[in-house]
């Protein structure tokens, strides 16, 4: 039995430590800015572990209308996004000689969005939006278009 407990022991140190020998791993801190035609937004992604990262984000999702029975109108509303992410592909792009900075791997992750009922940017008065919470798993690749573009 003691044999048993000690090759467990020997076996999951050596699968820690593994984890921790690796070169690639996500960066410290990204910070970027981020806008579309719907909504402008600042984010910040900072390392939890070697393949672990947090982005937070925090912006405004903008919409429009038109309507036949009164005004047309527009909308910017804040939101408030957590994104734990797994990069799992970090040593795989590094070992075929591809760049990984700036996160530049595949990932997967769960984006918890807020949208709060605070305060809402319109050409309408009295617009409100339903306070919401929306729970998103997700899949991506993240890539780097020269020194300064990320897409996601």
């Amino acid at each position: 039995m003691m044999k048993k407990i000690n090759l467990l022991f020997i076996a999951c140190f050596c699968i820690w430590n593994s984890s921790f020998s690796q070169n690639a791993q996500v960066e410290k801190s990204i910070f970027g800015i981020q806008t579309g035609l719907l909504g402008i937004w600042v984010h910040n992604e900072a390392r939890l572990a070697p393949k672990i990262a947090l982005r937070s984000e925090i912006g405004f999702d903008a919409g429009f209308w038109i309507s036949s029975y009164k005004e047309d109108g527009f909308a910017m509303i804040p939101t408030i996004t957590l994104e734990p992410r797994y990069y799992y592909n970090l040593e795989k792009r590094e070992a075929k000689g591809k760049k990984v900075h700036h996160n530049a791997a595949n990932f997967l992750s769960l984006d918890v969005n807020y949208i709060p009922n605070w305060f809402v940017i319109s050409n309408v008065d009295n617009v409100e939006v339903v306070e919401t919470i929306s729970f998103i798993p997700k899949w991506g690749i993240r890539r780097n278009i020269g020194q300064h573009l990320i897409t996601k």
